[in-house]
């Protein structure tokens, strides 16, 4: 186990509010982004399933099989991620100290990780699906094209929203073994679901199908999300160096009371009328 991973941590908890904060726009704009975003994404996952249990064959078993799938499982996760991230949001904007600085400080690490989970896992799924998964004419008809594009393309633009427009910092390295542990809990769930249901959801998890390419699926797939978290990094890296450091950039905050920002998280200096406040640790 790497070292701090049961840890979390001592140090003042976001003191700039930058989960809650963006460098181009408003808190209340961004808290309204995120909202539209968790609307549109729960909008889609209920239509989808009211959709399969009106036109499947056998009623509404498409839907229940639905929670079997890592694809379906982290679109909702998408959507609750942007609900609390605009809840968290709009207390930060309404009253300039956000929900999430209030909350105990191991739910305040389950939010940081379960960002990290928002930025990473939509690209894996969206490559994971159109190169390997999908197959079939979705553009000829327009249900099967609209929830394609919106829960395997959609989920990466809203994750790539995620990493661009707030002023989150990089995700700590120790959320790629937290990573790896959900899709180990996804794998067993694949293969309870054919205990239990009596298929797979991916014919790749089949082991009397793919033999011994089972184990490099798996391999694969994780290394590919290892990749995909440094590219996550990467981007949150080089927005905060672009916007911050070259474009002075410091970010838009509540006019509410408080301590609203420091420029960035080394102290330096502020935006002229802005309050100063400690650097975090």
């Amino acid at each position: 186990m790497p070292e701090g991973a049961f840890r979390f941590g001592t140090d003042p908890w976001d003191p700039t509010h930058r989960f809650e904060t963006s460098w181009l726009v408003s808190p209340w704009v961004l808290f309204a982004c995120r909202a539209l975003i968790s609307l549109y994404a729960f909008t889609t996952l209920v239509f989808v399933l009211a959709w399969q249990c009106a036109h499947g064959e056998t009623g509404c078993t498409a839907s229940q099989n639905q929670f079997s799938y890592f694809t379906t499982l982290t679109y909702w996760g998408l959507a609750f991620y942007f609900l609390a991230a605009a809840v968290h949001t709009f207390t930060y904007a309404r009253s300039g100290t956000a929900l999430l600085n209030r909350l105990p400080r191991p739910l305040q690490a389950l939010h940081s990780a379960f960002y990290t989970t928002a930025v990473v896992f939509p690209f894996v799924v969206t490559v994971v699906y159109w190169a390997r998964l999908y197959s079939g004419t979705w553009y000829a008809e327009v249900y099967s094209g609209w929830s394609n594009v919106s829960q395997h393309a959609l989920n990466s633009v809203f994750a790539f929203f995620e990493l661009a427009v707030p002023r989150t910092n990089p995700p700590p390295p120790v959320h790629m073994l937290w990573l790896i542990v959900v899709l180990a809990l996804y794998l067993a769930l694949a293969y309870v679901t054919n205990a239990s249901k009596g298929f797979y959801p991916y014919d790749f998890l089949n082991p009397s199908k793919q033999g011994a390419l089972v184990a490099a699926y798996v391999f694969g797939i994780a290394v590919g999300c290892i990749v995909v978290f440094g590219f996550a990094w990467g981007v949150i890296w080089l927005r905060k160096y672009v916007t911050e450091t070259k474009l002075g950039r410091k970010g838009k905050f509540s006019s509410r009371g408080g301590a609203s920002a420091a420029a960035g998280d080394g102290g330096a200096d502020m935006e002229s009328a802005k309050p100063r406040e400690e650097t975090l640790a």
